[in-house]
């Protein structure tokens, strides 16, 4: 599937554009509180972008997210606002906050969203199958330890389909999947990831991946069958950044274990994390879908001791686009390589 940006409802000027208005970074006011009339039109870019605000909760984060400025961001939804007769923000301090309008809108928006997604899905059905282009977003241990199988069997299955990969987490991910970048997103559940409720995705959970413990060689813990991780509370730790989701991760097992790591080494790369325990810098929790890295490698893996530290990892589209035949081939490739996962 070609990957493409959501198609309007009503041509209007995109996120980037410029329309009239007053150019400051602030919200306009609020348009007349009037019910629309028989012109009523969205324009689903800037829809997007009101989304993304919902999901960000500030014009900043909603500007750097959708790549544009905190003006361009105000512009947008003061155009939206006008279009639709209704007041979408009302001021918050320095900050907006959303209108009860705004949440109305928010509800259609994503039925809307997933019907052009089915529209789309139809389409292509009713086209030839198996070609054009996907673009799979996936984190790095994923990319690693689950996308190769599914890829090699999407290769044999659709030879002329091009499946192009980013890496890619939460939240960034899904502000890509909403736009269009990205149209199977394969992420692991953290706080940045959007919750299971969230209308705007079909998603499907493929594996728990469970986290090891990882040692130097000669560590006083390296002959334990089990690790508990509570006697790890004076080491030095090796943890990726707190945004990632596997530093996320870490730092609430830790904290579960009842402790605050001691990280003196912050590293997101697996095969650089293995070289740092493997030269005794310190410990590190890292996943079996990334074991197969460490097979050659001089440091001791461990179990943790009792119910052992893990991570869900799951499959999301645009809802409705599970529909689309590509699509649906990506997913069964995923979920028959996270099976053949070892536990």
């Amino acid at each position: 599937m070609e990957p493409v940006s959501h198609p309007l409802i009503q041509p209007s000027g995109g996120p980037s554009s410029r329309p009239s208005g007053r150019p400051s970074g602030k919200p306009d006011g609020p348009p007349p509180n009037r019910p629309p009339d028989n012109g009523f039109s969205l324009d689903l870019r800037r829809l997007t972008v009101l989304r993304e605000l919902e999901r960000r909760g500030s014009l900043a984060r909603t500007a750097e997210a959708l790549h544009l400025t905190p003006s361009a961001v105000s512009q947008q939804l003061a155009a939206l606002a006008r279009d639709l007769g209704v007041p979408l923000t009302e001021r918050d301090g320095r900050g907006v906050r959303l209108t009860g309008q705004a949440r109305v809108l928010l509800g259609h928006a994503e039925v809307i969203a997933a019907q052009l997604e089915r529209a789309r899905a139809d389409l292509a059905v009713y086209g030839e199958g198996g070609r054009g282009a996907v673009t799979v977003g996936c984190f790095s241990s994923g990319i690693l330890g689950l996308l190769p199988a599914a890829l090699r069997a999407l290769r044999n299955r659709l030879p002329h389909l091009r499946v192009d990969v980013v890496e890619a987490e939460p939240p960034d991910l899904f502000t890509a999947l909403d736009g269009g970048q990205v149209d199977v997103a394969v992420a692991v559940d953290f706080a940045a990831a959007p919750p299971h409720t969230d209308r705007r995705y079909t998603r499907e959970d493929l594996l728990t991946d469970v986290l090891d413990v990882a040692l130097p060689p000669g560590h006083p813990l390296a002959e334990r069958a089990e690790v508990p991780l509570r006697e790890l509370a004076t080491d030095v730790w090796i943890v990726g950044n707190a945004l990632s989701c596997c530093g996320a991760v870490t730092r609430s097992v830790c904290a579960a274990a009842g402790f605050t790591p001691d990280i003196r080494h912050d590293v997101n790369d697996w095969a650089a994390l293995a070289g740092l325990v493997e030269a005794g810098q310190g410990v590190a929790l890292v996943p079996r879908l990334v074991r197969s890295l460490y097979a050659h490698r001089e440091l001791v893996l461990r179990p943790a001791q009792g119910e052992p530290p893990s991570r869900n990892v799951f499959v999301a589209v645009r809802a409705g686009a599970e529909r689309d035949p590509v699509v649906a081939a990506v997913r069964e490739e995923l979920r028959t390589a996270a099976a053949r996962v070892p536990a």
